[in-house]
């Protein structure tokens, strides 16, 4: 049964609390880097037969075999896919930007450079519940953003193969190359390479807290996209919504882990019991019904709030992954809100329209990290660099300041590096 509790009768601890993972898997994690770093293609395939029960010769997977997977798919799923990923390309495009040159000043150029990452290593998890939609969300970005090489890796089942879903939306994706590794190994394999995977110069997607200590441990010889934590969502509901809709929206977050947290905010307090009646009820349908069951008795809570503002300042302290907004008016409540990953709007717009379908990124900051940073985009998979140009006449109007700036700081190469253009 999921807690309900009363906003102005609660301490704040009460009213929002993250569950966390709590074992510590960072000996384990840095002992399986050092593992692949000095035996490469051997400790993946020792720990793929340990790990995943498979044996497998090669880690690559063959053209042939990606062939066999858009054959074997299904044509209805197929074009769903292909669906999505025309939305998710059309959304995504909007986020490629040109660099920039500036010529306003006589015999000065200023400017910055946009270019892609050579090669970018994409992690899709293939646990409980495969993504293929976590392939599409990873690697479209990577191709709009002009990546030359998409390095897939994922770990196969016990017969040492890929669904053929997954490998079906890397192909529809523009994923280049596709490795059978997963877990903390086929992270250290894409920060460090090894004799098949190349070296990536970034790592993006979500994984378990292995996978997650992993990229943690790599930071810093690769860029990462983030420390992906428990997924949540957060609805704000007033009394127009349906209680059958919010409570199947929670549930479609709570479903992913147990771990996960899905917290109703509303100034309804009949909306509030009928919402806990609809969970009891869906809870039984659900094929994932132990994982939903635990999330929600453990994280999960209905918030009774006096007013819909106090919903809005309570979402903005919270900053959720996921946020509904299913209110007469949602788009008044979007223009309050200041820190969320991902904004649903409306009663038609539920979570996993933006999971799968929409066009919008999937892959979002956990954890309260809304208020700092963003959805994976295009932004993800490019670096910046830029110049500056002064005709000899140009540097002659500033070297002066330059100088003197930099003897105030005690710079005095600084200072002779712009003088010694002075002199005559």
């Amino acid at each position: 049964m999921i807690k309900i509790i009363k906003a102005k009768n609660a301490a704040a601890n009460e009213l929002f609390e993250r569950q966390i993972q709590t074992a510590d898997v960072s000996e384990t994690v840095a002992a399986i880097i050092k593992n692949v770093r000095e035996n490469g293609d051997r400790a993946l395939i020792e720990y793929t037969e340990k790990f995943d029960g498979a044996k497998i010769s090669s880690l690559e997977v063959g053209k042939d075999e990606i062939n066999d997977a858009m054959m074997n798919v299904g044509v209805d799923f197929l074009s769903i896919m292909m669906e999505a990923a025309k939305n998710i390309r059309a959304f995504h495009k909007n986020q490629v930007r040109p660099g920039f040159v500036m010529t306003d000043k006589p015999g000065v150029v200023l400017g910055q450079r946009v270019q892609p990452l050579d090669r970018v290593g994409i992690y899709v998890p293939a646990g409980t519940a495969p993504l293929p939609s976590t392939v599409l969300m990873n690697a479209i970005p990577a191709v709009l953003a002009g990546c030359r090489e998409i390095i897939m890796v994922t770990p196969c089942g016990k017969d040492g193969k890929i669904i053929p879903e997954m490998l079906a939306a890397a192909q529809i994706a523009g994923v280049t190359r596709i490795f059978r590794v997963g877990g903390a190994q086929a992270v250290a394999a894409l920060a460090y390479g090894t004799e098949s995977i190349p070296r990536v110069d970034k790592i993006v997607g979500p994984g378990n807290q292995y996978v997650a200590e992993a990229k943690r441990q790599v930071f810093g010889r690769v860029a990462i996209d983030m420390i992906a934590g428990p997924s949540e969502i957060l609805i704000i509901a007033d009394k127009s919504a349906k209680p059958e809709y919010v409570a199947a929206d929670l549930l479609s977050q709570a479903e992913h882990d147990k771990l996960a947290t899905a917290v109703l905010v509303t100034d309804c307090e009949e909306l509030a019991e009928k919402v806990a009646k609809e969970l009891d009820a869906q809870l039984e349908k659900l094929s994932r019904r132990e994982i939903a069951s635990a999330s929600i008795e453990r994280n999960g809570k209905i918030i009774i709030v006096e007013k819909l503002s106090d919903a809005i300042a309570l979402s903005n302290e919270i900053a959720p992954e996921h946020l509904e907004i299913c209110t007469e008016s949602p788009f008044d409540v979007l223009a309050e809100i200041k820190h969320a990953g991902s904004v649903f709007l409306g009663h038609s717009c539920p979570e996993p329209l933006g999971d799968y379908f929409a066009g919008p990124n999937h892959t979002l900051p956990t954890g309260g990290t809304a208020r700092f940073s963003s959805p994976l985009s295009v932004d993800d998979f490019v670096k910046k660099s830029q110049f500056s140009y002064f005709s000899a006449d140009a540097f002659k109007d500033v070297a002066e300041k330059v100088a003197e700036f930099a003897k105030k700081e005690g710079l005095t190469a600084h200072a002779a590096s712009a003088a010694i253009r002075l002199e005559k």
